[in-house]
C-alpha cells in the first residue's frame, strides 16, 4: 500500500496540474474574445441596428454569421420567442460554437443552417419568409457576390430590408488588402439591377460602408 504521504503527493500533483489548464483555456479565452471586441468595435454596431428596427416576432437571417455570430445573438434577444434566427455560414465548425453558446444563453430562436450561398435556392430557408436580412463583412470573401445578393432576395418577404455591410475599397492600416475589397457602387448597381430598391447609404464604421436595400 503507498503511503500517506505519496497519496498526497499525487493529490497535489493533480491539482497543479487542474489549475495549469484553468490558466491555459483562460488566456485561450481571453485572446478570443480580444479579438471579438476589436471587430466588433470596427463597426458602429447602434446605428446598424437603429437601422434595422429589428421587431418582435420578426425571422431574420444572418447569413454568413461566422463562428462568433454577433448579430445573430443580438437580433434573437429583439425578436423573442415568437421571432426566428437563422444563423447560416458555410463552416460547420462555426454553426457549432453558435449552436453551444444560444443553448448556454437559453435563446431557443436561434437556428443555425449550413449553406453556400453562392448557390440559388442552396439554404434551407423558405422563399419569401424572412423580413430581415444581415451581411456583414461576407461579400469581400465571395469571388460572386451578387449570387449571394440573389439568394438573400430569394428569401425575402415583399418589403424586407437587406442591410449589407462591408469594408471600404480604401487603403486602410486594418481588414483585407485594398485589392481583395468589393466596390459599393459595383453592388448597388447588381442589387438593383436584380430588382432590390436601394434606401439608404450609411457610414457603418471608420473603414466601412453600409447599404440597406428592401424588396418592393
Amino acid at each position: 500500500m503507498r503511503s500517506n504521504c505519496g497519496q498526497a503527493g499525487d493529490y497535489l500533483f493533480i491539482f497543479k496540474l487542474f489549475i495549469s489548464l484553468v490558466v491555459k483555456l483562460k488566456n485561450v479565452y481571453n485572446m478570443i474574445m480580444k479579438n471579438y471586441s476589436f471587430k466588433t468595435r470596427l463597426l458602429n454596431i447602434n446605428l446598424i441596428l437603429q437601422k434595422a428596427n429589428i421587431k418582435e416576432g420578426y425571422t431574420v437571417a444572418d447569413l454568413g454569421c461566422g463562428k462568433f455570430g454577433h448579430f445573430s445573438f443580438l437580433a434573437a434577444k429583439r425578436v423573442g420567442s415568437h421571432g426566428k434566427v437563422y444563423a447560416v455560414d458555410i463552416m460547420k465548425a462555426n454553426l457549432e460554437m453558435i449552436k453551444k453558446e444560444a443553448k448556454a444563453s437559453n435563446l431557443e430562436n436561434i437556428k443555425t443552417i449550413w449553406s453556400d450561398l453562392e448557390i440559388l435556392k442552396a439554404t434551407k430557408i423558405d422563399s419569401n419568409s424572412v423580413d430581415l436580412i444581415f451581411l456583414i463583412n461576407v461579400l469581400h470573401e465571395s469571388k460572386q457576390p451578387l449570387k449571394i445578393i440573389a439568394e438573400a432576395l430569394r428569401m425575402m418577404k415583399t418589403s424586407a430590408k437587406l442591410i449589407i455591410v462591408d469594408w471600404e475599397k480604401i487603403a486602410a492600416p486594418l481588414g483585407p488588402k485594398k485589392e481583395l475589397r468589393v466596390d459599393k457602387n459595383f453592388l448597388k448597381a447588381g442589387a438593383q439591377k436584380l430588382g432590390l430598391y436601394l434606401e439608404e447609404e450609411l457610414e457603418a464604421g471608420q473603414y466601412h460602408f453600409g447599404l440597406i436595400f428592401t424588396k418592393p
